[in-house]
């Protein structure tokens, strides 16, 4: 089996620069660079299916070496998977677009809220519990700092 290189640098420039899509805060550009990896994974899948030959349904080959039906079912299988989170991306795409005029993913309130709770306090580094200190009692409020 000889590899196409041509193939194989097709495959990795879709991938790199899905890759560095997918890094976006625009939901648009994430989709393309589903996308683009999408049709990478698919490009890698032929290339590692090997020369084309004869249908391996046909009994009388005439000696010839068969086309590997494995790679087909795993392209199919990756466009129906890459065709499915297409769908969800565009409808989330969509649905940011109506609710705030755009698609661009905002930084999750709570989430910060988190990180500041976490670099506030000393011991989320680790737990390590005092031999003296109690349990807060779970009908009992717990109080945090800001």
């Amino acid at each position: 089996m000889t590899v196409n290189l041509t193939l194989v640098l097709v495959a990795a420039v879709m991938f790199g620069c899905g890759i560095y899509l997918l890094l976006e805060r625009s939901l648009s550009r994430v989709l393309v660079g589903v996308v683009l990896m999408g049709n990478g994974v698919n490009v890698l899948i032929l290339q590692s299916g090997g020369a084309a030959g004869p249908a391996p349904i046909v009994s009388d080959a005439g000696g010839a070496e068969t086309a590997d039906p494995l790679p087909q079912a795993l392209i199919l299988t990756a466009i129906v998977i890459t065709l499915g989170t297409t769908a969800f991306l565009l409808a989330m795409a969509y649905r940011s677009w109506q609710i705030d005029g755009h698609d661009d993913v905002q930084d999750d309130v709570e989430d910060a809220v988190i990180r500041r709770l976490a670099a506030a306090d000393e011991a989320s580094h680790g737990y390590e519990m005092d031999e003296h200190r109690e349990e807060p009692d779970a009908d009992e409020p717990v109080e945090r700092g800001a």
